[in-house]
Order: C-alpha cells, then sequence, then structure tokens
C-alpha cells in the first residue's frame, strides 16, 4: 500500500530544479516516488508510511527552495 502527499514549493522553475528537489526526497526512508511539477509548484510524494512533514521541509529548504505546505 502507498500513501501518496503533494507538497507546494516555491522557487522551482525548471526541470533541474524538479530534479534537485525529486532527488532529495527520494533519499527519504519509505519514499517510493516523486513527482515534481515546476510550473505548479507540486510536489507528489509517495511512501509506504505518512510522512513526517519536517523532514520534507528539511530536505526542500536545504536544497534552496521554499516549502509552503500540503496542496
Amino acid at each position: 500500500m502507498s500513501i501518496t502527499a503533494v507538497f507546494t514549493v516555491d522557487g522551482m522553475s525548471c526541470g533541474h530544479c524538479e530534479e534537485t528537489v525529486s532527488a532529495g526526497l527520494a533519499a527519504l526512508p519509505g519514499v517510493t516516488d516523486v513527482s515534481a511539477d515546476a510550473p505548479s509548484g507540486r510536489v507528489a510524494v509517495a511512501s509506504a508510511q505518512p510522512l513526517d512533514e519536517s523532514l520534507v521541509r528539511s530536505v526542500v529548504d536545504g536544497a534552496g527552495f521554499t516549502f509552503v505546505g500540503r496542496a
């Protein structure tokens, strides 16, 4: 079973930005898939367990983007 959470991230403007955010989030324990969309600022994260939102914020902010919250 997989749980998908959708977050809003500010500052993504291109494919490289999407890849940077996706790679960081994919490294979190339990994450099985990440899909980032720069134009909408949405990032969908599939995981085996619910994600700790503070970890998601830490990864996004640490990559130089702004974590806004759940979409």
